[in-house]
């Protein structure tokens, strides 16, 4: 997720906006193809852990959690809103990589949870 810096923490590492917010992974369905899980031909690092997705067809899975109302992915871990962080970040789907601040659903995603847009 390539986010912009937003502080900084105890003046030494900087703090995405990303990193205060969640939203996305807190109102957003995340799936995709099987080959992203472990062991997958396309898995990223160790690739996504199979325990964290649920089957939804051949060709899909998607994030447990991301399906509930209301949704949060398993991987998100923290405070919406205030401090968070993703447990499978080295592995996360393509779909968690894709997505930024310029993404249209951004805002929306803030808005959901009750955060104001991000000004560009």
């Amino acid at each position: 997720m390539p986010c912009g810096v937003a502080g900084w923490i105890s003046g030494e590492l900087p703090v995405s906006v990303c990193q205060s917010c969640g939203a996305c992974c807190a109102s957003l369905r995340v799936d995709f193809h099987p080959a992203e899980l472990a062991g997958g031909a396309f898995a990223w690092g160790d690739g996504v852990p199979v325990a964290m997705t649920v089957p939804v067809t051949p060709a899909i899975v998607r994030m447990r959690g991301t399906d509930d109302q209301p949704p949060r992915c398993i991987a998100l871990a923290g405070e919406v809103g205030v401090a968070v962080s993703c447990t499978l970040y080295a592995e996360r789907p393509s779909p968690c990589r894709e997505f930024d601040t310029q993404h249209p659903a951004c805002d929306r995603a803030r808005q959901r949870c009750g955060l104001p847009p991000l000004s560009r």
